[in-house]
């Protein structure tokens, strides 16, 4: 990516170009490959047009040293944390236009599955105690991130769980995918730690409602947690690209992926809190006839989904 700055590249064009049309004030990106010490993240915010930037290692790609998909082989990008070829594959970013509070991150990223209360765990192989021994639920991270905007702290709780797909009869990646989901649930309840007022949850999910694979009902009943608002962004793109055996609204689709595998989905969610005023949101998913259709193909299967709010 950092070599990719420094010339003309059409995803890092298409991305800049749409950034620069909705101005967001915060931004999270998901499947950015983390360095140590942050120069790609910081050349890419500096591209975007973002003063402040946030990332931590991801667990994605951070080994194991077990066999965590039991083909008998070690270290392949299966038998990390999380899916991932190296240390800080597919991690994530925040960028923002005002200072952020590093001191104050609350990271659960290293939490056990096992110590996530009412975690339900895989059964039968490959799955072994030993493996639940040391397994983290945190696919890539949960952040719990303070920004200092000017009218108050913002909490951005930031995640991008794992697909609930590429396993066996066990469930083991729809299992945990709905558990990643719940941990938000849990920091809403207190479990761990104080609640902030003006949170805004934030991330792919990877669960869609009512289409796809994974538990469905688990992103149902999270939408209609009281204590969120979901703010139903949509796209007239989407609305154009509706599967022919698709369920739910496709004008909500955030992602583009061929038909059945999986088919188009609405994977990514910016949730804020109810006491949040949302004014206005959308997915940038211009319609095939909008002279802007080529950026959204170009940015990535991916659409970005962006809410306005006020206190």
């Amino acid at each position: 990516m950092l070599r990719d700055l420094g010339r003309d590249d059409p995803q890092i064009d298409a991305v800049a170009a749409i950034v620069a049309q909705i101005a967001p004030d915060i931004l999270l990106l998901t499947d950015v490959d983390y360095d140590r010490g942050g120069v790609a993240l910081r050349a890419l915010a500096d591209r975007l047009g973002f003063e402040h930037s946030f990332a931590l290692l991801p667990n994605s790609g951070m080994a194991t040293g077990f066999d965590l998909d039991g083909n008998q082989r070690l270290g392949e990008a299966r038998d990390a944390h999380g899916f991932g070829m190296f240390s800080g594959d597919s991690g994530m970013g925040l960028l923002s236009r005002w200072p952020i509070d590093d001191s104050g991150v609350r990271d659960l990223s290293d939490l056990l599955w096992r110590d996530v209360p009412g975690a339900t765990l895989p059964k039968g192989a490959p799955w072994t105690d030993d493996i639940a021994a040391i397994q983290r639920l945190s696919t890539t991270g949960h952040w719990i991130v303070p920004v200092l905007a000017p009218g108050g702290v913002i909490d951005v709780m930031a995640f991008s769980a794992t697909p609930p797909v590429f396993d066996g009869p066990e469930d083991r990646n729809g299992l945990r995918n709905r558990d990643e989901l719940r941990l938000w649930t849990q920091v809403m309840d207190g479990t761990f730690g104080p609640v902030p007022r003006t949170f805004i949850i934030a991330g792919n999910a990877n669960l869609d409602p009512d289409d796809g694979d994974g538990l469905r009902a688990a992103m149902q009943s999270f939408l209609n947690d009281a204590r969120l608002t979901d703010p139903q962004p949509r796209s007239a793109g989407g609305a154009a690209a509706a599967d022919s055996d698709q369920t739910g609204d496709p004008a909500r689709d955030t992602a583009d992926w061929p038909e059945g595998e999986p088919g188009n989905l609405r994977v990514d969610y910016v949730l804020p809190a109810a006491a949040w005023t949302v004014t206005d949101s959308g997915v940038y998913w211009p319609a095939p006839d909008d002279p802007d259709a080529a950026l959204a193909e170009a940015a990535g299967p991916h659409r970005l989904v962006w809410v306005d709010l006020r206190r």
